[in-house]
This record gives structure tokens, sequence and C-alpha cells, in this order.
């Protein structure tokens, strides 16, 4: 989302500098191996900041747009395509504009990427939009920070009040789950006779 401000609440931050794992090391009396002390101060194998119980907000033009809540956090800023990890997997809630919670995302594990402002969740992951009742499930999901998309490359179920429709090949949708579209799509539709309360002339 572009022009966001990131407001992060992280309680009990970790930070780990490279030389705990030094230290540790020659504490143990482990060998001086270079290679073995390069691999454990190797900054982009650690993170940068580790945390937990966290809980972060978008807003725009000081209206909360949307909040994430996580587990923990791992932030690897050091890394060639830097990213932060969501190990024990994250809770994204969207509001509209009167803070009503429009839309939420839940998943067993999750990471962005930084540079790309893109968002990767896997494992049971579910969308849901309060308001008009539909939900998705899908193993692996995609969100683009910048386009404003959401989309899947792998099977996913979508259950409307009008039914429950299969995309083969995953699905795309804005990200606040109002417009979608599924990959090679089936499904069955719900139908509802009405009822005819008229009564009937008795036949002659």
């Amino acid at each position: 989302m572009k022009n966001y401000q990131h407001i992060a609440t992280i309680r009990y931050i970790k930070k780990l500098p490279a030389f705990l794992g030094v230290f540790f090391l020659l504490l143990s009396g482990c060998e001086n191996d270079i290679e073995k002390i390069n691999a454990i101060t190797n900054s982009s194998e650690l993170p940068k900041v580790s945390g937990t119980d966290v809980e972060v907000i978008y807003s725009d033009s000081g209206k909360v747009q949307l909040k994430m809540l996580a587990d923990e956090l791992k932030q690897f800023t050091n890394s060639e395509r830097p990213y932060m990890e969501f190990p024990k997997g994250i809770h994204v809630i969207f509001y509209d504009d009167s803070l009503n919670i429009e839309t939420e995302i839940e998943a067993n594990y999750a990471i962005y990427y930084n540079e790309e402002k893109l968002w990767e969740a896997r494992g049971d992951v579910t969308l849901e939009h309060i308001i008009d009742g539909r939900k998705l499930n899908t193993e692996e999901l995609y969100w683009n920070e910048d386009t404003r998309r959401i989309y899947s490359n792998s099977f996913s179920r979508i259950e409307t009040p009008d039914g429950v429709f299969y995309g083969q090949e995953g699905f795309e949708s804005n990200q606040k789950f109002t417009k979608w579209q599924l990959k090679r799509s089936r499904g069955i539709i719900n139908y509802k006779e009405q009822e005819n309360n008229e009564e009937q002339e008795p036949n002659p």
C-alpha cells in the first residue's frame, strides 16, 4: 500500500548481535573453526530484530486501513532479499472508512518481502468478507501492496450465499475481497425454490 505509515507495537524485543554467537562458541570450548564461526556470525542468517505479541497498524492520511497481529516476528534486514517472517502465523483485519471490520485474513505462516512489498501466506489460509458473507480457503495466498491485489496459484475454495465455487489453479481478487475471479473454475449454485402460497381451485 502506498504512502502508508507503519506503526508497530512489539513486546519483548530481542536484539541478536552476531558477536554473541562467537562468544558462546568460545565459552563452550568448541573448535575455532573459521568456517563454523563465519557461518554463525553471518548477519544475513540471523534476524536483526525478533519479537513476540506483535501488532502492526497501517494508516493512510490518519485513517486506519488495517491491523496485523502475530505471535512472533523475525526481521532479516541484512539478507539479499530483506524480509520479515511470521513463523507462527498472522491475523490481518481490514477496516472500512467507518472503522468497521470489512475483511479478515488468517494463516499458519507468513513472510513479507520489504522491497517488493509482497506478502506470502501459507498453511490453512482463510480470507473472509464479513459484510457479504464470502469466505475463501486455500493453502497459499499472495498479497501485493502496490497493486492492492490478492491472489493464489493453488486450489482455492470460495463459499458465498449463492453457492460454493472452486478454482483449480487459484483465484485473484482486490485486497478487500469484494471483486474476485477463479482460475479454471467450477462450482455448485444454491437454488431456492419460491413457495407458491396461492390456493388452487379444486378440479371440477
